[in-house]
């Protein structure tokens, strides 16, 4: 079913994510955008998934570096950490007018575990809805990248995710593409094998004009 356009944001603040698969240069356009919207003199706060909260981090230790969880138990942990990190950070922020930017979000479990786990879009989406209570970024930057690429960019040990492998990986990377074509409007597909000052060139002129009309 597919998501969507007319979500409506009661707050004064603008919520913006960044999503794809390990290795495409989320984290280092996302710190990018931080910095860029700070020396503009806007407020900004910056988090990450899973994480972000005290028990987030606690179930990202679980999540990334425990013993094998059922797909149902990884999803119900992912939800959780979401929840708390709406409810604790998230929320309060965009209440106070601030610019939020997450390093993933529901788009990432749509994609991970109804994509690469294979449960269904429709049981990952509802119960990320009710523990988001239905908060929606208003800007996703999908950074596409294909297997090998993203792989020779990893360093350090492998996660459980990062290990899953180019078949897990593929079915999680088009998960991503299909949720980007259901919502045009939010999405902006960056293509990540460009340099990282190609992607950030996008990202500004993206952000740029998104902040025009949000402010004008």
């Amino acid at each position: 079913m597919a998501a969507k356009n007319s979500r409506k944001y009661p707050f004064p603040g603008l919520f913006v994510t960044f999503e794809g698969v390990d290795g495409v240069g989320k984290t280092t356009q996302a710190t990018r955008l931080k910095n860029y919207l700070i020396h503009q003199g806007r407020q900004v706060l910056i988090t990450r998934e899973p994480g972000g909260t005290h028990l987030g981090e606690q179930i990202r230790q679980l999540l990334l570096h425990g013993d094998d969880e059922a797909p149902r138990t990884e999803a119900l942990l992912y939800a959780a950490s979401r929840a708390q990190l709406v409810f604790q950070e998230i929320r309060p922020a965009l209440n106070m007018g601030k610019v939020v930017i997450s390093d993933r979000y529901i788009d990432s479990s749509l994609a991970y575990q109804a994509g690469g786990r294979e449960l269904t879009m429709e049981q990952i989406r509802q119960l990320n809805e009710w523990a988001t209570n239905g908060l929606w970024p208003q800007r996703t930057y999908l950074l596409d990248m294909d297997f090998e690429q993203a792989q020779a960019r990893l360093s350090g040990p492998k996660d459980r995710l990062e290990s899953s492998g180019a078949d897990f990986f593929n079915r999680t990377r088009q998960a991503f593409l299909d949720l980007a074509g259901q919502e045009p409007d939010r999405f902006v597909i960056l293509n990540a094998s460009l340099s990282v000052d190609q992607v950030w060139d996008a990202v500004k002129a993206d952000i740029d004009s998104l902040l025009a009309r949000r402010d004008s």
